[in-house]
Formats: C-alpha cells, sequence, structure tokens
C-alpha cells in the first residue's frame, strides 16, 4: 500500500508541475504529441541509466577529480537524452512558435524524471522514493529550461551554436546541483543549492515571460509561414 502511495505521489507531481508550464500556454499543443514527447522522456532515462551503469567502478572513487569527472559526465548524459528527447516533437507541425520549445523540453525532462522516480522507489524504498519525487521532479523541468529556450530561438533563426549554448548551461546547472548534493552537508552547501535553485527558477521564469510576451502579440501561423519562406530560400 506505501508503494503504491508512493507512486502516486509521483504520477501526482508530475501531472501538477506539467499541468503548471503548460496551462498559460497560449496556443495549446495537441496531447498526442505531448504524450509521445514524454514518452520519449522516459525511453531517454532507461538510455541514461543504462550508460551510467557502464561507468561502474567510477562512480564509487574516493578521489575528488573522479567524482567530479562522473558528476558532469551523468549531467552530460541525462541532459543530453532530454534533449534528444524534446527535439522529436520540432519537425510537427504543431511545434510552431518559440514558447513551444520550452513547453516540450519540460515535457520530455518531466517524463525522464517520472521514470527516474519509479525506478528509484522500486529499487529504495516509499520513503526514499517520495523524497526523491518531491526533489527531481522539479529540478528536471528546471535543469532543461535553457535547452528549451534554445529550442524555441530556432524560430527566430538562432543557428546550431544558440542550441549548443543551451544545453551547455542545462548540463552546467544539472552538474553543480548534483555536485552539492553529493557534497559534504553543512550551511554552506544549503546556502549554494538554494542559490542554485534559486537561479535556475529566475532563468526559467525570465525565458517563459518572455515567449509568453511574444505569444500575446504574435500567432503561431506567423511563424510557420516566416519558417517556410526561409525554407524555400
Amino acid at each position: 500500500m506505501t508503494l503504491l502511495l508512493a507512486l502516486l505521489l509521483s504520477v501526482t507531481l508530475t501531472s501538477a508541475w506539467l499541468w503548471f508550464f503548460v496551462r498559460r500556454d497560449r496556443h495549446p499543443e495537441p496531447l498526442w504529441l505531448l504524450a509521445r514527447t514524454f514518452a520519449w522522456g522516459m525511453l531517454a532515462w532507461v538510455i541514461s541509466a543504462a550508460l551510467e551503469a557502464s561507468l561502474g567502478r567510477l562512480t564509487m572513487s574516493p578521489l575528488p577529480l573522479v567524482a567530479a569527472v562522473v558528476v558532469l559526465l551523468t549531467a552530460l548524459i541525462e541532459e543530453g537524452f532530454k534533449f534528444v528527447a524534446a527535439t522529436t516533437a520540432i519537425t510537427e507541425l504543431s511545434f510552431d512558435e518559440p514558447m513551444d520549445g520550452l513547453i516540450y523540453a519540460v515535457t520530455a525532462a518531466l517524463g525522464f524524471a517520472f521514470m527516474e522516480n519509479v525506478t528509484y522507489t522500486l529499487g529504495f524504498g516509499t520513503g526514499a522514493g517520495a523524497w526523491h519525487a518531491v526533489l527531481a521532479t522539479l529540478a528536471h523541468a528546471l535543469f532543461s529550461a535553457p535547452q528549451g529556450y534554445a529550442l524555441g530561438g530556432l524560430h527566430w533563426q538562432q543557428g546550431r551554436a544558440w542550441v549548443v549554448q543551451g544545453l551547455l548551461i542545462s548540463v552546467a546547472l544539472h552538474a553543480v546541483f548534483n555536485g552539492l548534493l553529493a557534497g559534504a552537508a553543512g550551511w554552506p552547501q544549503l546556502l549554494a543549492l538554494g542559490a542554485v535553485v534559486l537561479l535556475m527558477v529566475g532563468l526559467a521564469t525570465r525565458y517563459y515571460l518572455s515567449f509568453e510576451a511574444h505569444a500575446r502579440t504574435h500567432g503561431p501561423s506567423e511563424y510557420f509561414l516566416f519558417e517556410q519562406a526561409q525554407r524555400r530560400r
């Protein structure tokens, strides 16, 4: 029964955060495409977990440099595959405005987080799974916000460098967050972790408000027509 409650908590948190991020989209995305992107996010976790398992003994190394490399590699693997999951939507006609980059990146991230939460609960028990769901669900969505902003920038023809920059910011935030969680407990660590969380919230809010402002003044068809004109050249 307690296991079922922990899994229900994960479902509830994932659904709540997904609703929170998509509710103010002025041009709502089709449910089937959100569901597909969410499923791709779940698959991204499976692939990431398999690759991370191949790191083997490196994850147990007491050497600080090795531990730092593992944290960075883990962040790169997870954000990289979450990014790939989000990009499965960009070729669809429904991906027709900058806000969609953020919506689909967060959706893929929440699919990733949901699968991670379920596996964590089954592996470590209900108590650990519940705390993990509370902390990790929103964290994964916030990690992916910069790459979602970058994907939205494709509608302004920002180029590959813009996308790479967004992905690298996501990796950096993820790595710093995980590194602080794995470090020695204490007030300096908690303050630094709080600062990173506030930074991520601030970035996600800025991206969201920026795209929302453009959505108020531009219809999705305008972006679609602009993109089509660019492709004809």
